[in-house]
């Protein structure tokens, strides 16, 4: 019988962007978890398509949103944080050893919200009349990941609570942006994604939490600690103070968000 954490590699390594979303909504949710085995890194991590040709971020040049190819624009990029979330997620459940059995299945359970979340995207882009890949796209999430790949600590701290928090700050504005210009659908679709992200942060919490306390380490200030050191993305406002209390920030770390 094969593992959890062995199997979420498998969808990991795939290229072609569909098919992962594919595979990782067909993995077997109930598969053992072999929470202390040390799983040897394949080459290939994460698996890749040809394209979107990712760039630095500064260079991405989206069209005008008062045309279709700027909507779609927008739409793409969304699509490319989930499928780079597939990644993380996955990453997370079969890198990190000595975890309780919890742990891998959170992750698992996340990696296949975002598949659904990529699938709905895409479905959305080819029926504006793109695809995934018809944009350039940036690599910092990615980043991230490789830089946090050592320590569980710092990749819960600073993935699911800094990056994924900071997509539910950024979610009100940008459904405002999309419906303004006309595309209730994707409006939908993001209305998905914000509700379960508050899920996918929440469990950051609720795992960094768990790490701190078996540490030994004070939350706040173990967090702008690893920000530091791993040069996190600053965190500026506008908060979604509704969204990140639903998701189990509590009234210090929100109030460690001010200047």
């Amino acid at each position: 019988m094969s593992d959890l954490r062995l199997a979420s590699l498998g969808p990991l390594l795939i290229a072609d962007a569909p098919a992962k979303a594919r595979a990782t909504l067909a993995l077997d949710a109930t598969l053992p978890v072999a929470v202390d085995a040390v799983i040897a890194e394949p080459a290939g991590i994460p698996g890749r398509p040809a394209r979107p040709q990712l760039v630095e971020h500064i260079r991405l040049k989206p069209p005008s949103m008062r045309t279709p190819a700027g909507i779609a624009a927008l739409v793409h990029a969304i699509a490319h944080i989930e499928l780079n979330a597939i990644d993380l997620a996955l990453d997370a459940c079969w890198r990190f050893p000595g975890m309780p059995e919890a742990f891998y299945r959170d992750w698992l359970r996340i990696a296949q919200e975002e598949a659904t979340h990529f699938t709905l995207l895409r479905e959305h882009l080819l029926g504006l009349g793109f695809d995934y890949g018809d944009y350039d796209a940036h690599n910092a999430l990615w980043d991230m990941a490789e830089r946090t790949q050592h320590d569980v600590l710092a990749r819960i701290a600073l993935v699911p609570r800094t990056l994924e928090a900071r997509g539910l700050d950024a979610s009100p504005a940008v459904r405002a942006k999309l419906i303004g210009a006309g595309d209730h659908r994707a409006g939908e679709i993001l209305d998905i994604i914000l509700r379960d992200e508050i899920g996918h942060v929440a469990a950051g919490n609720r795992w960094f939490r768990f790490l701190c306390n078996q540490r030994g380490l004070e939350p706040v200030a173990t967090y702008a600690e690893l920000a530091a050191r791993y040069k996190a993305p600053k965190l500026r406002a506008p908060f979604n103070l509704s969204a990140r209390r639903a998701a189990g920030f509590d009234d210090a770390e929100l109030a460690a968000l001010q200047p």
